[in-house]
């Protein structure tokens, strides 16, 4: 490692949602020279949340649409949730049915008891971190930033105890990660009732939960979306004895599919889908090339895994897809491509990710039964305060009638906003003004990055010490990994964002020269390209030390690992292969080629662990 500077280097993440609690707690494990993370958070109940997961906004009846074995915060460590729920978590207060629950790979689980679950792993990172590694949680905002080469200046405003005006803050940033999480939007066809009574457009705050627990039972509701957060809504208020109609509306009509019972998450291989013959300029020919090609995959995964349940097919067929959906979208038009986004994203969404039966059933039985709960495909047009207290609610059907239906409640889930051209934030309207960061320009969601998470300038050029984390990065995530769905925006990627941002911190904090210059990846593809040679395997030795020190959660074991891959990077640097090969550019090298094993998404995550000799412990 490079000298490093007498003061400690200062890392500020804006947002203390999912996304940045799961950036922290990586750069707090993984730093070895002084540091100080500072997490700014302008909602105090959402910090080690975000709007998903946090207690007010989530009753006891809402659970994680996929088994609690998949909900760990670390890619490389699949049971780490479990294990904490079962062994570590604090059970007073929960109600019976969650009290006396083992939690299993397979097991369904509340989603409130994931704040306490990022807030004590956040907080092990702080008590674990090396010497120097401080942790600083800020009640503020962040407004603008201005980054350079050498750091970022950082502008907002600070929300001391006792101060509701707050206090302006100006400081300078080695770096900054913005995981601002989901931008709230206003639909134009809510225009006229965003204030209403009647109208819910965030149903995971304390505002939306006592709202619909104090609904009068025989009341009318709409609900705007026909998927998770709409099942959420819909079974909170059936457990809570409503009688009243329901109504969940979508354009797609998608409904959420149920796992089974033992449902694991796994990767298959089917050949790429050939749309040699496709027209990608006609919207109806490429449709009816990809169902053709859809269909056949299908086949295809039925015939090669009979043992395949039904309800898991597309996941899997979804999945083995994600490899080849960037040269597929490349080959679109912009407009068509944003088009097909606008009006599948739902549906591919079902396709990619069903959900716990557990969360599932009471709607969907009760909507099987045809007498309170009902699906209907339709567009809101517009919705308009009522003579009364409450909304009507014009829709268009799919045949263009259009019906107009008198609600006591409107409750929104489709309250994202995915083009920050419209968010309604400082920050972003600052970042977008200057030019630091521009909208993605194929899919109009989220934002231009690099590969490494850089917002890319209006000039092309990327602010490199700057880096976006979750949803920011959505476009992205379609355009260059073939993510589909909430796979785009969900823990999955976020994972993998949290890693690669702070490797990227840590290449920018200890060896900022190397990281910056050229020769890091032609040394790192020459490294790696001799396996069975001395040269070769002790470069695989120092990856894997790498990789473990990068996964690994204890101090002694960390500072132990480090000083097995020090010693073996040195051995390395007196070798004369590759040529020039410093040892800064060695510890570059091998620590972005521990990246890339780590993030493999060909894999699952589970079957990363044995991969990588990471042996997996419940």
């Amino acid at each position: 490692m490079s000298p490093g500077p007498t003061h400690p280097s200062v890392v500020v993440v804006v947002g203390g949602g999912l996304g940045g609690t799961a950036t922290a707690v990586r750069l707090l494990g993984s730093a070895r020279a002084p540091v100080e993370v500072q997490i700014w958070e302008r909602r105090p109940e959402l910090r080690s949340a975000g709007p998903a997961y946090h207690r007010e906004g989530n009753p006891w009846n809402h659970i994680f649409n996929i088994q609690a074995g998949r909900m760990s915060l670390f890619r490389e460590d699949t049971f780490d949730f479990i294990r904490w729920a079962n062994t570590e978590a604090d059970r007073t207060g929960w109600p019976a049915e969650w009290r006396e629950q083992e939690f299993l790979e397979h097991s369904p689980a509340p989603r409130r008891i994931f704040q306490d679950y990022l807030e004590q792993r956040l907080e092990r990172a702080r008590r674990d971190a090396a010497p120097g590694v401080v942790l600083t949680e800020v009640h503020g905002r962040i407004d603008d930033l201005v980054p350079d080469d050498t750091g970022v200046r950082v502008s907002g405003r600070a929300f001391p105890p006792g101060s509701a005006a707050g206090e302006e803050r100006t400081l300078r940033a080695d770096y900054v990660v913005l995981a601002t999480g989901l931008e709230l939007r206003t639909p134009a066809y809510a225009a006229r009732v965003r204030d209403h009574p009647a109208y819910l457009r965030e149903p995971y705050t304390r505002r939306g939960v006592r709202t619909l627990e104090n609904l009068p039972s025989g009341a009318r509701v709409l609900i705007v979306g026909s998927v998770l957060s709409a099942y959420d809504t819909t079974t909170l208020l059936l457990r809570r004895g409503h009688t009243g109609d329901i109504y969940l509306t979508s354009g797609s009509g998608s409904s959420l599919r149920a796992y089974p019972e033992q449902h694991a998450h796994e990767v298959i291989e089917l050949p790429a889908p050939a749309f040699a013959d496709a027209d990608f300029a006609s919207r109806s020919r490429f449709l009816e090339a990809v169902g053709r090609e859809w269909r056949t995959a299908c086949a295809r995964a039925r015939a090669s895994h009979p043992d395949l349940p039904e309800a898991i097919v597309s996941e899997r067929v979804a999945k083995a897809w994600e490899p080849h959906t960037p040269a597929v979208l490349s080959h679109l038009a912009t407009p068509l491509l944003r088009s097909l986004l606008q009006e599948f994203s739902t549906a591919v969404a079902t396709l990619r990710v069903g959900a716990m039966r557990q969360a599932v059933s009471p709607v969907d039985d009760a909507v099987a039964s045809g007498e309170q709960v009902h699906r209907l495909v339709g567009t809101v047009e517009d919705i308009r305060p009522a003579s009364g207290d409450g909304l009507v609610v014009r829709l268009v059907h799919r045949d263009g009638q259009t019906r107009e239906m008198a609600c006591d409640l409107v409750v929104d889930s489709f309250g994202r906003q995915p083009d920050y051209t419209k968010a309604g934030s400082p920050l972003w309207r600052n970042l977008l003004a200057a030019g630091t960061a521009v909208p993605h320009e194929r899919t109009g969601r989220g934002l231009e990055v690099d590969e490494y998470g850089h917002p890319v300038r209006r000039d092309g050029t990327p602010a490199h010490r700057v880096a976006l984390v979750g949803c920011l990065r959505e476009g992205d995530e379609i355009i260059r990994n073939g993510r589909s769905g909430a796979f785009s925006l969900n823990l999955a990627a976020i994972k993998n964002h949290s890693l690669s941002v702070v490797v990227d911190i840590l290449d920018a904090l200890e060896e900022p020269r190397t990281a910056a210059g050229p020769g890091v990846e032609q040394v790192r593809e020459a490294l790696f390209a001799r396996p069975g040679t001395p040269a070769g395997d002790l470069a695989l030795r120092a990856r894997d030390l790498e990789i473990r020190r990068l996964s690994v959660q204890g101090r002694g074991d960390r500072e132990t690992l480090s000083a097995d891959l020090a010693a073996c990077i040195d051995s390395l640097a007196l070798r004369p292969w590759p040529p020039g090969a410093t040892r800064p550019l060695l510890t570059v090298a091998i620590r972005r080629e521990a990246l890339q094993a780590l993030c493999d998404v060909s894999v699952t995550p589970k079957d990363l662990t044995g991969i990588l000799g990471l042996e997996p412990v419940i």
